[in-house]
């Protein structure tokens, strides 16, 4: 083991810089948590017919391939990284390109569930809804892990990362692919998106 040294100015730092991403993470949990509330309690007040519901049903739809699309190729690689096909700096710049499209599409599909009138009596709908939430926060805890691992060597393998973080990516991986499939199969069940 070597012996790296370290001001204390960038000990600082690394500091401020910690507790900024946990402000991030508490800020952005609270607005996602509000804005799926905003969402869900907006469609109960709110009800269209015709052409505007035909609309709001096409950009739900499109915002829902948007971001499990994105989702879904970027947990392909995450995959691939595991098993030693891609390397870490590919996986990170993968993540940028995706993280728009994942957030845009998510947040097309809060701004048009709106105007669909979901069935909220329906259990399945409030599991449907409940899974949204929680792809919503999963990806904003994945926050920290992704700029700690913005930091490791390009070529660092999954199996270089601390118990912590390979748990943290696997619970993560499964929870997203797991609530993207509930929500999916729930809604083409119901009918509604």
């Amino acid at each position: 083991m070597s012996y790296v040294p370290v001001s204390r100015r960038t000990v600082r730092r690394h500091r401020e810089s910690e507790r900024a991403t946990r402000r991030l993470v508490i800020g952005l949990s609270a607005a996602a948590a509000v804005a799926w509330l905003l969402s869900v309690t907006m469609s109960t007040a709110v009800h269209v017919g015709g052409t505007p519901y035909n609309i709001a049903v096409v950009l739900h739809v499109l915002s829902l391939v948007a971001a499990f699309g994105a989702i879904i190729l970027v947990d392909w690689h995450g995959f691939l990284w595991l098993i030693g096909r891609r390397k870490l700096a590919e996986i990170i710049r993968l993540d940028g390109a995706a993280t728009p499209l994942i957030w845009g599409g998510l947040l097309g599909m809060l701004a048009t569930g709106a105007f669909l009138s979901p069935h909220l009596y329906n259990p399945m709908t409030d599991v449907k809804l409940a899974a949204v939430l929680a792809l919503s926060l999963n990806g904003i805890m994945l926050i920290p892990l992704m700029r700690r691992l913005a930091h490791l060597p390009p070529d660092s393998s999954f199996w270089a990362l601390s118990v912590g973080q390979r748990t943290h990516l696997l619970l993560s991986l499964t929870i997203s692919q797991a609530c993207w499939w509930t929500a999916i199969i729930i809604g083409f069940i119901n009918a509604e998106f």
